[in-house]
């Protein structure tokens, strides 16, 4: 079985990643993988207040990734593997994919305008270290469009 892992987040281009990923899993009787990354914040010195911003951060993280893997389930009527991981978003992706080898590949989206985001600047970067494929999909593609390519 393919495993596609998609970062999530709020933007635009993970959105157009998990899409993506949702129609090559359907296509290949594959399973999606959703990880949400929860930053670390800044230090605060008052430890009620730091743990307060923490938990907020990894609820947001939690309610993003779970309203994602609901619209996956109603779409393709598979629920997806949730991982919501606090850590530096670079580090975390690949400690995941060295942790998941069944992974297949990792799905990242591009944004419409500017240049590549983060994620998609790192890996690119560093695709020897990838022990699976990885999908930069463009932001400026519609719905038909993925549907054709995927």
């Amino acid at each position: 079985m393919r495993v596609y892992l998609v970062v999530i987040d709020e933007s635009e281009e993970a959105l157009t990643a998990l899409h993506f990923a949702a129609r090559r899993a359907a296509k290949t009787d594959g399973t999606v993988h959703l990880l949400a990354v929860v930053a670390p914040q800044p230090f605060n010195a008052f430890a009620g207040v730091q743990a307060t911003i923490e938990e907020e951060a990894r609820s947001r993280a939690e309610a993003l990734a779970t309203s994602a893997a609901g619209s996956l389930l109603s779409e393709s009527g598979r629920m997806p593997v949730i991982s919501v991981i606090q850590g530096e978003a670079e580090k975390v992706v690949r400690d995941y994919l060295a942790e998941h080898p069944e992974v297949s590949a990792l799905v990242l989206g591009a944004a419409k305008d500017g240049g590549p985001g983060p994620l998609v600047q790192h890996f690119t970067g560093h695709l020897s270290h990838l022990h699976c494929p990885l999908f930069v999909i463009p932001g400026a593609l519609s719905a038909e469009d993925i549907e054709r390519v995927s």
